[in-house]
């Protein structure tokens, strides 16, 4: 069986990786700044949990009965399920958000109240696609049946017309791992190994997964359709409106950084080995959008900055802005390339031009 995550050659990133810590570290200790949140992370996780909660309170105090006007918090709650998501969870799985381990599991757990599973979605984010990036195989957020994202997958002949489909499937992202996904990858983690790591067995997480999502969708789905004297069919679309906000707006910012014409796809060879160090391959195959677009950047958690969240995903999102210029030298002083757009935009164009072109070309 092969091995969960890829190896790399450490012997060329020796000079590169330590002249770049070096770096790094210096700016955080000449600045006296913690690696963790900061004051402004804590007003944006107080912004985000609102802009979440306080549309489903409204919602459910039966104060609100036009159809236009639920619609509007609907939506608000899917940016806000956005914002708890980019902005708040990923750093606190990744222990980014406080040295305290119990805030991160307390901040991470928070994926479990907005119909998700942290457990998944440690294995998939952090073991799998942050150790194998953009790698046939290996790197789980490739891994998808109806859209070809790597060179290196079979082409169908569906897979023509995906830069044109993609879009709406990408809006089913979040409803899939509500109803599915957790199900399907709980199963094929264990297969592969990967459950013990996180202190879980099958059946534990199988449970956890089962009343998690019943109380979510108990809490979120049913109690508004008790509440209100809506017809029901309204707060299923409702909440239908508010999953399709959140799934296409993280597909977006998440592909955006990985699946473009820019960047560089891999095969491990038969070892699971990849002829490159791991900082040098991140730099390969990731790339950043819109620097100069502060809120933007402030809104969807740093993921702008998704080269400097993948060698530091340590370091909270508030300080990739600051080190990404460290980077951006360090990486020139040593002929690396690195990739970025000057807007979302752009970064948009380049990951659907890679689809049409993955698309057409076997």
């Amino acid at each position: 069986m092969k091995k969960a995550v890829v190896r790399f050659n450490r012997s060329p990133e020796i000079d590169f990786v330590s002249e770049l810590r070096k770096r790094v570290n210096k700016y955080f200790a000449d600045k006296e700044l913690s690696k963790f949140a900061d004051t402004n992370m804590q007003l944006k996780t107080a912004f985000m949990l609102t802009l979440y909660f306080a549309p489903f309170i409204i919602l459910v105090s039966g104060s609100v009965q036009n159809f236009g006007t639920m619609l509007l918090l609907w939506s608000l709650m899917g940016l806000g399920m956005c914002g708890i998501g980019l902005s708040i969870m990923h750093d606190a799985n990744h222990g980014a958000y406080s040295k305290k381990k119990y805030v991160n599991n307390a901040l991470g757990y928070l994926l479990n109240v907005i119909g998700s599973y942290h457990i998944t979605w440690k294995i998939q984010h952090n073991v799998l696609h942050h150790s194998s990036t953009n790698v046939h195989e290996y790197d789980e957020d490739l891994n998808n049946q109806i859209l070809r994202f790597s060179p290196d997958q079979e082409r169908k002949n569906i897979n023509k017309y995906q830069a044109f489909y993609a879009p709406f499937l990408y809006g089913l992202l979040s409803l899939y791992k509500t109803f599915s996904k957790d199900f399907e990858q709980i199963k094929r983690f264990n297969k592969n190994n990967l459950l013990s790591s996180q202190g879980v067995t099958l059946n534990g997480a199988i449970l956890q997964i089962t009343v998690n999502k019943l109380i979510y969708l108990g809490a979120t789905l049913a109690l508004p359709m008790l509440i209100l004297t809506m017809p029901w069919w309204q707060t299923l679309i409702g909440f239908l409106i508010m999953h399709f906000i959140c799934g296409i707006i993280l597909a977006l910012i998440f592909q955006s950084a990985h699946v473009l014409d820019s960047t560089q796809f891999y095969q491990a060879d038969e070892n699971g080995s990849i002829d490159n160090c791991w900082a040098i391959h991140q730099l390969n195959t990731t790339a950043n959008f819109a620097k100069k677009g502060r809120l933007f950047s402030w809104l969807i958690g740093g993921l702008n900055y998704q080269v400097e969240h993948h060698l530091f995903p340590n370091i909270c999102h508030v300080h990739y802005e600051k080190i990404s210029h460290i980077v951006r030298r360090t990486a020139k002083d040593f002929d690396i390339h690195y990739n970025e757009y000057p807007t979302f935009f752009d970064a948009i164009k380049s990951h659907f031009r890679m689809l049409h072109i993955l698309g057409k070309v076997s």
